[in-house]
């Protein structure tokens, strides 16, 4: 049998805690590990969750935490889950479940004491992997494990049957190749989720876009993204997803999943708005995608040192360094210059504008819309001259009173 070794996580004294109170309630073999974390140990990956399986029902999971001391909180507890909170730490523990209805996007479930019952709803056979307390592990499909150790991303049971389960499994299955996959993707799993794509649209917007965020943000996602464009998956995530060879390009300029959605995207500030609503983006991710838009008519890899100072000013340093990047993907030759421009973008904080409407009233102008031409007049000529620190009164006064011939 294989077993988990050298585990930190798996003799921390707040694990201990939580799987002693469960089987003190219900015996040796009423709790595993399931999931990502006995997934990740055999895979020598970071464990960053600790997810739990029972077959106590949810109010015996709940008692049993209570009963030894710890916090319990009944976060899914229609779905059997109560998180357990030990030393800071939470654990999320879910009574072993079967589907009883499905409609590819919710579940209507029933508790059972089945191992097997519970392996068999899961999405990935290296997903449906147990691990009891002491590191053994179980693998109820027979496949597991090899899977784990191979790189292998292949559906528990039919295919279809799991996509017509949830429908947002054709998206993790593209993003757990991303993220754990070696080699060429399971044939039988790319034909369902081509066969299947139009189910997508029963899906909400935001897990969709979470489950896209993820897969940017896998180290190389590029060879997962080009399958989701041959199956027909990104067009129904994406229809407007366009340039993938610029956004291979960009893969190895950047880490960040924002930038690499830009960059499969056309740099149209309405169209972003448009797509990152469609998503449900965060207003944070939205607003970078339609800034780097707007700035994108003074962003260029011609830029000299005072016109980088000038677009960072008008448009962010943000802005401007994201715009840079997909610059350097779209002229790789260039790329060095690119990475140049960026970190000078980087270490160059903008002034504010030195002088404003109080500055211009103490020179006897009243307040209306000649102000605001002045202040304009202004600002152009102090970029012009790049940001200079001295002569702001003799500027300004020049302005309202100009020589006169």
């Amino acid at each position: 049998m294989t077993r988990l070794t050298d585990q930190a996580w798996l003799t921390d004294p707040a694990t201990r805690a939580v799987m002693t109170a469960l089987e003190a309630a219900g015996g040796p073999d009423c709790a595993r590990f399931v999931g990502g974390c006995v997934r990740n140990a055999l895979m020598g990956r970071p464990i960053d969750d600790i997810d739990i399986a029972t077959t106590l029902k949810p109010e015996q999971t709940e008692k049993a935490i209570r009963a030894a001391g710890l916090k319990a909180v009944p976060t899914g507890i229609a779905h059997g889950t109560v998180t357990a909170v030990a030393d800071r730490k939470p654990f999320e523990i879910t009574t072993l479940r079967r589907d009883v209805t499905t409609d590819g996007r919710n579940a209507t479930v029933a508790f059972t004491d089945d191992w097997a019952e519970d392996a068999a709803r899961r999405d990935f056979r290296l997903n449906a992997l147990y691990a009891d307390s002491q590191g053994r592990v179980f693998d109820p499909t027979g496949h597991g494990v090899d899977d784990a150790s191979a790189g292998r991303i292949v559906f528990v049971g039919d295919p279809a049957i799991r996509i017509r389960e949830d429908y947002l499994r054709i998206l993790r299955f593209f993003r757990f190749f991303a993220w754990y996959g070696r080699g060429g993707m399971d044939a039988a799993g790319l034909e369902a989720c081509r066969e299947l794509a139009p189910g997508m649209t029963r899906l909400s917007a935001e897990r969709v876009s979470k489950e896209l965020m993820k897969l940017l943000a896998a180290e190389d996602p590029r060879p997962a993204v080009r399958a989701m464009a041959e199956t027909g998956v990104l067009t129904q995530v994406l229809p407007d997803a366009a340039d993938l060879a610029l956004f291979d390009a960009v893969v190895d300029l950047t880490d960040d999943p924002v930038e690499r959605l830009g960059a499969m995207l056309p740099l149209d500030a309405e169209r972003l708005r448009m797509v990152s609503e469609g998503l449900r983006l965060p207003n944070a991710a939205r607003d970078r995608l339609t800034d780097m838009a707007q700035a994108a008519a003074d962003v260029n890899l011609d830029l000299t040192e005072h016109a980088l100072r000038v677009a960072v000013y008008r448009h962010g340093r943000r802005a401007v360094r994201e715009l840079l990047t997909r610059r350097a993907g779209e002229d790789p030759v260039r790329s060095a210059h690119g990475d140049r421009l960026r970190a000078l973008a980087a270490d160059w904080d903008p002034p504010a504008m030195p002088v404003g409407g109080k500055d211009v009233a103490g020179l006897g102008v009243p307040p209306g819309p000649e102000t605001g031409r002045i202040l304009k007049a202004f600002e152009a000529g102090w970029l012009a001259d790049d940001f200079p620190t001295e002569g702001h009164a003799e500027r300004l006064a020049a302005l309202i009173s100009p020589p006169r011939g």
